[in-house]
């Protein structure tokens, strides 16, 4: 019976497991809206684009999804740095609604690009891991899925001792505050707007890394991923870290038991129903406005 401990004790452990990736999503989606105050439409195709070029590499060089993590949380960021500079800045002319509709602009591009370059076809990769489990308690997590899992923790945590202890954290915190204050004090606001937003696409390519060994990749697949995520970043808080970490778990179980009791096709619904609920009680979200 799906009533008995050990199978909704799975599922929790399954759903934590992909909660981790989805906050590993939100993080940067969170950090970028914390700074720029802006939400990026681009971060769903942006995420597609990491997870081809992981496939990319596995095909074509061998280099194994978790190996590659550095290489394209380093070429993320640089595409999210150049992006920002070269388009998204000098074209919203400082305008944040401007922003909106060029990420809007960037997304239907990356999208259709990819459409053309690999066609409408759904892409998933095996290793030799894929199918080993480990055994917590009842349940039995495959291997993969603890490693996006910790994976995940690790990235949050080194983004945040970034953001909290460094001195680009610190001015990243100042014009996320007050952006006139910042400049009056010699911070290069729109430097710091690019280096936020290329470090919210460098998420992304710590999440393409991460998910691609227990996820598959198509054109669409930015889709399933940013819809949740802002999700999670209104759920926990809008720019909030802690949010997005809490926010992420919450829905990852929620999805998981919702799935084992009302099925697959409507485990989606309780998603939908944690999140108004969580609202009606705390319509700033779980975590308010904390960084």
């Amino acid at each position: 019976m799906i009533y008995d401990f050990p199978i909704i004790f799975s599922s929790v452990m399954n759903g934590l497991m992909l909660g981790g990736i989805y906050a590993l999503v939100a993080l940067g989606l969170t950090l970028i809206y914390g700074v720029l105050h802006i939400i990026n439409f681009a971060h769903g195709s942006l995420l597609m684009i990491a997870m081809f070029a992981v496939w990319l590499l596995l095909e074509t060089l061998g280099i194994d999804p978790y190996v590659a993590l550095p290489l394209m949380v380093a070429g993320m960021f640089g595409l999210g740095y150049v992006l920002y500079k070269g388009v998204v800045g000098p074209m919203s002319h400082g305008e944040d609604a401007n922003i909106l509709l060029v990420t809007l602009g960037v997304a239907v591009i990356l999208d259709n690009l990819a459409l053309y370059l690999f066609t409408g076809d759904t892409r998933i990769i095996e290793r030799p891991y894929s199918f080993e489990m480990v055994e917590i308690g009842p349940a039995l997590i495959t291997l993969p899925k603890l490693i996006s899992f910790l994976g995940s923790l690790a990235v949050c945590l080194v983004l945040w001792l970034l953001i909290d202890r460094t001195d680009l954290g610190k001015a990243i915190r100042a014009v996320a505050k007050e952006r006139q204050g910042a400049r009056l004090v010699g911070i290069d606001v729109e430097n710091i707007f690019a280096l936020t937003y290329a470090i919210g696409v460098a998420c992304l390519g710590a999440a393409a890394c991460l998910l691609l060994p227990t996820f598959y990749v198509s054109p669409q697949v930015g889709n399933v991923f940013v819809i949740i995520a802002f999700t999670i970043v209104v759920l926990g808080g809008m720019g909030s870290f802690l949010g997005a970490l809490v926010g992420g778990l919450i829905i990852g179980v929620t999805e998981a038991l919702g799935g084992l009791f009302l099925g697959e096709a409507l485990g989606q619904i309780g998603i939908s129903l944690i999140f108004i609920l969580i609202l009606l009680f705390r319509p700033t979200g779980l975590f308010g406005g904390a960084k």
